[in-house]
């Protein structure tokens, strides 16, 4: 049937009229928290606009207030370079690390005067958003600074950030050009609620606010990030194509004229001391807010010095983080369990009645072994003061003896493992007891099945605890080589399974196959061997049948493995049940040589295959085990040291005398943003 064009038209008006009704009350809602209708009234706007848009689909735009319910479910997230570094920030810990942060800044700057904007420092998901005309066209996560993933369909569904921007003033324009940076979040109210209904369903509870954030924003089917709480606040003026913003302040100020959500919690003061006050007084404020902050970040409020200070390789000179201390609470201790780990290590672990700790609510703290234990007098029945080690693991770090009752029960550890009965030991020098039934003791078989699904191992998606506990249970799988052998017949019924998960899970097993050598070390669960040794044994040995075959000595002559490392892979391949394993694997069609893949980053790099590359100094934008790793996956090699054999030298911030050294002997020397260009050339567009 045809449309007239008069209905068209009329059509039209009324699009653009609930379009600009709706785009006003979610910024009063959403922005200002000064709603003036109902939910009901705001659905009513939104129904009658879409069921406009679907009768006249060539209304339809990309910045319609319709499209943040979501609907593409996309294949991937493509990757986008960003204009310019998105750095992270160094730390100060206390007064003193502030203090000294300002005399490097008044140090760059002399005889100036100095001001600082001190804002709350949001613990969310750091996204950049782009605005052509007004109209947000891109919004991308951080990734590592220098390239992250589009998610705009996603972005698109969080109602804080405005899909078309106001005038910052009656008839002034907008910036042709705009580029923000912020960071989305779940409110603290909102999160409870979202993991309430998760456990009303029987699903998993989210672990804090931040990873539920992170989590909604890269879901691929934008529907689902759609019914997430999810919220953002803007914080920096990356780009404002004709318009001269002289300080921070002005940006923040200009943003809110936009209609993005700026947290309020902003101020402007003349010197360190001010700062100072500010950043203690929010220590004990913290709780007030509705979302989760880890610090205050501190910067340099005039742009022009911003500028001049500049950056190192890691981070702006003009800004700091302000980090709090760790979150304490006050809970009881229900139980102590004992954990039997992968090695065989038994643990005690305190059951807890559950408390909210810096985001997420805490149940069981590990009390490391027994003499931790007896030190801290640690009883079943106990009030004890728990935080989270390093803001992430949860640890006992007090008992209020004086709340005691009496009915408080000493702990003693079992002096048989609770698994499978077998006597415990404790090997000499070590402090933890030991379960020395290896891989016929059931719990051991468990969590080294889920090591070796782990990301850092074999890096096998839908292998979690869950699933390796029915693996087991079922009798599918004796050990991870009997993993290479499954079909989607064996597992599709498994509980929670279903044809796609169990076509998933076998398709994630077989790609896991062609995983490099020094993975494989990892996920095989030697003592001592972790990533870093592991890539070392691979770079020196290049086979797993070289290494297996190795001598203490010859081991321990590799740089940076040592006897202690050395005595743990010789002893793990001298047992023939190891050996057997191994040889398993290699059946079943495991990569036991050289790297088999290549990261996504390096795809299309250059071929460093037979050069050696040196780092020295601190990078900013990867870590040094993933910038070796990049090497590697280009076919080079990496080394501790500078030598007439070294190909490439790459000097981060503050090097040391690695550099000095690869000038002295004529080796090409590159800095940071120069070797990335190097490893990123002859890539497609982003």
């Amino acid at each position: 049937m045809e449309t007239a064009p008069g209905d068209l038209e009329v059509a039209r008006r009324r699009v653009e009229e609930l379009r600009r009704l709706i785009a006003r009350h979610d910024y009063l809602y959403h922005v200002l928290d000064r709603p003036e209708i109902s939910d009901a009234e705001y659905d009513a706007l939104v129904r009658e606009l879409v069921s406009l848009e679907t009768r006249f689909p060539q209304l339809l735009t990309p910045d319609s207030p319709s499209q943040r319910v979501g609907g593409l479910v996309a294949t991937d997230f493509r990757p986008v370079t960003h204009s310019s570094p998105m750095l992270s920030l160094d730390n100060a810990f206390d007064e003193a690390e502030l203090r000294q942060f300002d005399r490097r800044v008044r140090s760059f700057l002399p005889g100036e005067a100095v001001e600082y904007v001190v804002e709350p420092k949001i613990d969310g998901l750091s996204v950049v958003l782009t605005y052509e005309r007004g109209v947000l066209v891109l919004g991308a996560t951080r990734g590592d600074g220098y390239q992250g993933e589009d998610v705009t369909p996603n972005l698109r569904t969080v109602r804080a950030i405005p899909l078309r921007l106001r005038e910052p003033s009656p008839g002034v324009e907008v910036p042709s050009r705009l580029e923000v940076r912020g960071e989305v979040y779940i409110p603290v109210s909102e999160f409870r609620k979202l993991n309430e209904g998760q456990a009303e369903a029987g699903l998993p509870l989210f672990a804090n606010p931040r990873n539920a954030a992170a989590g909604a924003v890269r879901q691929k089917d934008s529907r689902i990030t759609a019914r997430r709480p999810l919220s953002a606040f803007i914080y920096e003026v990356r780009l404002a194509e004709g318009w001269t913003l002289r300080t921070h302040a002005e940006g923040l100020e200009f943003l809110a004229r936009l209609g993005f959500q700026v947290n309020p919690e902003w101020a402007v003061h003349q010197d360190i001391d001010q700062v100072h006050r500010h950043c203690r007084a929010w220590v004990a404020r913290r709780e007030e807010l509705d979302y989760e902050i880890d610090g205050m970040v501190i910067k340099v409020n005039d742009l022009d010095q911003q500028r001049r200070l500049g950056r190192t390789a890691r981070a702006p000179r003009w800004a700091v983080a302000y980090k709090f201390p760790a979150q304490r609470r006050v809970t009881r201790v229900l139980d102590i369990q004992v954990n039997v780990g992968r090695t065989g290590a038994v643990t005690p672990l305190a059951i807890l009645e559950p408390v909210l700790v810096g985001g997420s609510t805490v149940s069981r703290a590990t009390l490391h072994n027994e003499d931790v234990v007896r030190q801290k007098d640690v009883r079943v029945g106990d009030h004890v003061v728990v935080h989270k080690a390093g803001d992430v693991i949860p640890e006992i770090i007090e008992v209020l003896a004086d709340r005691r009752t009496g009915q408080e029960r000493p702990f003693r550890m079992p002096d048989r493992c609770p698994a499978c009965g077998s006597r415990l030991e404790r090997p000499e020098g070590e402090v933890a007891l030991r379960c020395p039934a290896g891989p016929t003791c059931p719990a051991q078989r468990t969590e080294a099945l889920i090591h070796w699904g782990s990301r850092g191992a074999m890096d096998v998606e839908g292998l979690g605890e869950a699933t390796v506990t029915q693996l087991l249970e079922s009798g599918l799988v004796r050990d991870a080589a009997d993993l290479y052998h499954l079909t989607v017949q064996d597992v599709v019924n498994l509980e929670r399974m279903g044809e796609k998960s169990a076509e998933n899970l076998v398709r994630a097993i077989d790609a896991s196959r062609r995983r490099p050598l020094w993975r494989l070390l990892v996920a095989l669960g030697i003592r001592y061997v972790g990533e870093r040794a592991a890539q070392l044994l691979e770079e020196h040995f290049g086979s797993l049948e070289r290494i297996a075959a190795a001598g203490p000595e010859e081991l321990a002559a590799v740089p940076g493995i040592g006897p202690k490392i050395a005595a743990a892979v010789h002893g793990f391949f001298r047992e023939e049940r190891n050996r057997d394993f191994v040889r398993r694997l290699e059946a079943a069609g495991l990569n036991t040589g050289a790297p088999a893949e290549r990261p996504a980053t390096a795809a299309g790099g250059p071929d460093l295959s037979g050069q050696t590359v040196v780092f020295t100094g601190t990078l900013a934008g990867m870590s040094r085990a993933e910038a070796e790793a990049l090497v590697r996956s280009l076919g080079g090699r990496t080394a501790g040291s500078v030598s007439r054999h070294t190909a490439l030298a790459v000097a981060g911030e503050n090097p040391g005398s690695k550099l000095d050294r690869a000038r002295e002997l004529g080796i090409r020397v590159l800095g940071e943003d120069e070797f990335l260009a190097l490893v990123r050339r002859e890539r497609g567009p982003s």
